[in-house]
């Protein structure tokens, strides 16, 4: 899942070699953490948030197979 996220936001943003993602495994939940350039941030969040949650939907749709939840938290 980590490698989809960073796909996907190196090909939305200006600065793709900022982005940096990292996972973070938990007992009931997987947590995909996603870091761009400040300012690229609002590339990455969208208008009303479309684009994150086009993202987490598309991480969702991909770990649908897997136990465990994904959460992708986008951080500054």
């Amino acid at each position: 899942m980590r490698e989809l996220v960073e796909v996907l936001a190196k090909a939305l943003v200006d600065h793709p070699e900022e982005v940096v993602v990292t996972e973070k495994e938990t007992e009931k939940a997987t947590v995909i953490e996603l870091r761009v350039a400040s300012s690229d941030m609002g590339k990455v969040i969208g208008k009303q948030g479309r684009i994150a949650k086009a993202i987490r939907s598309l991480v969702k749709a991909a770990a649908s197979g897997d136990e465990k939840k994904v959460v992708v938290e986008i951080l500054q």
